[in-house]
């Protein structure tokens, strides 16, 4: 008799802590896999960067190269095209 009632009340008793463990481990290893950097995501980030640069470096070429053509029709001076460029440059 005291063991039917020691297994009526120990086995639930067991049962729900190895729930709570169970659950608690699976809530640990969900957070990690939500907090794992994602490597499509990073994959994207650089290639937008990449394109950002690309169109940065592209973007100050033309500009330099429309200086040059001023410094060459005379509309600017060779300081005035060198603080330009240097201006552009530090940018």
């Amino acid at each position: 008799m005291e063991k039917l009632i020691f297994f009526i009340l120990a086995v639930p008793i067991l049962i729900f802590v190895f729930y709570l463990g169970g659950s608690a481990i699976m809530t640990g290893f969900k957070a990690k896999v939500d907090n794992a950097p994602n490597k499509e995501n990073e994959n994207e980030t650089n290639s937008e960067n990449t394109n950002n640069d690309l169109e940065n470096n592209s973007n100050l070429s033309t500009e330099i190269s429309k200086l040059n053509e001023l410094l060459k029709s005379g509309v600017l001076t060779q300081e005035e095209f060198d603080k330009a460029k240097k201006k552009l440059l530090d940018n």
